[in-house]
């Protein structure tokens, strides 16, 4: 059991929480501010437009952090970013694509939009943060798995 316990905690899935965790927070607070924004104009592509701009800005956030300090790849040449980039971005682009998937199922189909949450008297969350809360424990589990044996496995 404390062999599983050292394979599983250890300094990269440390920081990888930590500036995950980061990531989310980039994302949701990015999603909330344009949500914010939008919310005039009621048009059913926003939510997705509001989530591409989130995304984007998380993404942003993680290449950088996944690099230096979670997966300690230390090279920024050319070559190296070339392979990097282009694998860090498309492995998101899919995750993107099953968060984009999960907010229509759950807010534009099954209307969680509609539901609000009062989480133990001090605050409440609305069905689309609650929504992307939950997605977003899943795209992090995923990106996370991409990065170490995909993106990052070669650190130079």
């Amino acid at each position: 059991m404390k062999d599983l316990i050292k394979k599983l905690i250890n300094k990269e899935t440390v920081t990888y929480i930590i500036f995950g965790v980061g990531s989310t927070v980039v994302n949701l607070a990015v999603f909330k501010l344009c949500d914010l924004i939008f919310t005039s104009l009621t048009q059913a592509n926003l939510i997705q437009l509001t989530n591409f701009i989130a995304w984007a800005a998380a993404v942003a956030f993680a290449f950088v952090t996944n690099k230096i300090w979670v997966f300690e790849s230390k090279s920024w040449k050319g070559s190296v970013l070339k392979k990097e980039i282009p694998s860090f971005v498309g492995a998101r682009l899919f995750s993107l694509g099953v968060e984009a998937l999960g907010l229509h199922v759950f807010i534009t189909v099954l209307k969680f939009d509609r539901f609000s949450w009062n989480i133990f008297g001090l605050f409440t969350l609305d069905g689309k943060m609650m929504v992307k809360i939950g997605l977003a424990v899943i795209v992090v589990i995923m990106n996370y798995v991409f990065s170490k044996f995909v993106i990052f496995k070669n650190k130079e």
